[in-house]
């Protein structure tokens, strides 16, 4: 894991790719659960019976399911350990390209987009792909905008 200590590390990565993340199984369970905390129960996700004989042969995960885990996988990437609070300020661009089969795994690729200097410290883009592991298109691809304030 790639830890950024200092603004000028921050600023230094622009534009790098930093590194990619272990896989993760996508299992019906974690599909169910994040379907009970946004009530999102599409059958698409939760009916492993109908979702057989659906456009994709199996229940697959939401794609804000798999948006959601730009946390847990960048972690495994890259931190920033740089003074002060780190905010998530918002999601520039999000696209779903592929569907994630439940029994899929999944792993981020992550990259430093743009820096910008700010009164108050740093705004960085970070950039997720997604990637389904066998498969020739990404799962989900993103821009997250991170605000690094200094002291």
């Amino acid at each position: 894991m790639r830890v950024f200590r200092t603004f000028d590390e921050v600023s230094e990565a622009a534009g790098q790719e930093i590194g990619v993340s272990d896989w993760l199984l996508i299992d019906q369970e974690r599909v169910n659960t994040f379907a009970d905390a946004t009530g999102d129960h599409q059958w698409i996700h939760v009916d492993v019976e109908r979702s057989t004989k659906g456009p994709f042969g199996g229940t697959i995960a939401h794609g804000y399911l798999t948006l959601s885990l730009v946390p847990f996988l960048g972690a495994q990437v890259a931190a920033f350990d740089t003074p002060g609070a780190k905010l998530n300020y918002g999601v520039n661009k999000v696209r779903f390209p592929n569907p994630v089969l439940v029994g899929s795994r999944v792993r981020a690729h992550v990259a430093m987009g743009e820096v910008t200097d700010l009164p108050t410290g740093k705004q960085v883009i970070m950039r997720y792909t997604i990637e389904i592991e066998g498969q020739p298109k990404p799962a989900c691809v993103a821009e997250s905008v991170v605000l690094l304030l200094g002291n």
